[in-house]
């Protein structure tokens, strides 16, 4: 799975990297490293943070429809 950013995020987290690497490292990073180093991030991270979301929505909605009962159980009477 490759996960693709549409072109203002893209340029958004590369100017976070570059930020990031002025005030942690000051160090100057050229938008062409920094686009290096966030397709490498999408491409080794993306998968596994991707897969966790959707572990973590599917515990959210199993938990929501477990509960369903008590939410909108009508109590009938004869």
């Amino acid at each position: 799975m490759q996960i693709k950013l549409n072109d203002e995020r893209k340029h958004e987290f590369v100017a976070q990297l570059q930020a990031l690497f002025q005030s942690q490292f000051d160090e100057d990073l050229s938008a062409f490293r920094a686009d290096e180093v966030l397709e490498l991030f999408l491409k080794t991270l993306g998968p596994s943070v991707y897969n966790q979301a959707v572990q973590d929505v599917r515990g959210h909605l199993q938990s929501k429809l477990d509960d369903l009962d008590g939410e909108i159980y009508v109590d009938v009477q004869n």
